[in-house]
């Protein structure tokens, strides 16, 4: 179906002819010949001086061409039937820890050592662009929580922003609870079945200035099922010790798996790469909400035609009054 999407545009139709009335007529600067004796002149030749607009057969061209730009202004388009959108999907924030603990290398991909922020790209990078249908958002938190990006269809993007996080960006520091509450109110609008958040971390609340538990236990009230996964190797079978001899794994599973069941989540501990897969099982099992459904109307912009005949009259006017003997020169010339 034809449609025009601007309109009212048209109602811009007569602004060069009230300009023209309107205005004051421009000075050329050349001489002028005043005669009292016109009247006469007139008289004796039976005509008359034009004063006044052109004639109409010098404005239709120019008034086609005024027509034809209005045309390509309103925007003219040709409308398709309704079609539906997918209209039912999960809200899921991926909440990634990148503090300094998270460049520890104790596991490993293809045989070779690589860092946990590392492995966990890796791991969560095809488990994004696999949400078809889902709107996915990322939270990167260290001493502090910052959405890196908001929920959206647009997968690979988070993906991207996902393979492009630095450990330390957000601060040195695990603030576990503040990243819970960063995704309560960016989940609290969008519908209650829908609301699912995956916390990796590596360690233990130790930053920011909400209480972990506290932050659960507002995302039960407003219906946020969590996922915690506890990331790190085994210290006893990696080997991998920070200073002094001490772990280098911190991890507190306790509190881990309290906040997970608290919301109706799970909790994961993720010592290599088949057992963090599993959340990707997990949440392939939740149903997805239905939402309001979507139509959408593809359209296919018209307004190139009259654009390119407007350019195309306007190169023909411009010839004929650079070039007013052209026609006559050609026909000579044959």
């Amino acid at each position: 179906m034809f449609e025009l999407a601007w309109p009212w545009i048209f109602l811009l139709a007569p602004l060069p002819w009230l300009l023209r009335l309107l205005l004051p007529p421009a000075d050329s600067g050349d001489a002028a010949l005043r005669v009292s004796f016109l009247d006469e002149l007139q008289a004796l030749s039976g005509r008359r001086a034009r004063v006044g607009l052109p004639s109409w057969r010098q404005q239709a061209p120019l008034a086609l061409l005024w027509l034809l730009l209005l045309c390509a202004a309103a925007r003219p388009q040709w409308v398709g039937e309704p079609l539906p959108l997918p209209a039912s999907g999960r809200d899921l924030l991926l909440a990634v820890d990148v503090s300094g603990s998270m460049a520890y290398e104790d596991m490993h991909w293809d045989e070779q050592p690589i860092s946990r922020l590392e492995l966990v790209k890796r791991l969560l990078g095809d488990f994004i662009e696999d949400r078809r249908g889902d709107r996915v958002g990322l939270i990167l938190f260290g001493s502090q929580a910052y959405l890196q990006a908001p929920l959206t269809f647009d997968r690979h993007t988070v993906r991207t922003w996902l393979d492009e996080a630095m450990i330390g960006i957000a601060g040195k520091n695990t603030a576990i609870g503040d990243a819970i509450g960063l995704a309560v109110k960016r989940l609290r609008q969008r519908p209650a079945q829908s609301r699912v958040l995956v916390l990796i971390t590596d360690g233990a609340n130790n930053g920011g200035e909400i209480d972990p538990m506290v932050a659960a236990q507002l995302a039960a009230e407003e219906g946020v099922r969590i996922y915690a996964i506890g990331i790190g190797a085994d210290p006893r079978q990696s080997g991998v010790l920070g200073a002094f001899g001490f772990s280098a794994l911190d991890l507190d599973e306790t509190s881990l798996r309290a906040i997970a069941e608290a919301t109706g989540g799970e909790y994961f501990r993720a010592r290599n790469q088949a057992e963090l897969t599993q959340i990707e099982l997990t949440l392939d099992r939740l149903e997805p909400v239905a939402q309001q459904p979507t139509l959408a109307r593809p359209a296919k912009a018209l307004y190139a035609w009259p654009l390119a005949l407007a350019l195309l009259g306007s190169v023909v006017l411009a010839g004929r009054t650079l070039w007013p003997d052209l026609p006559l020169r050609l026909r000579r010339r044959a």
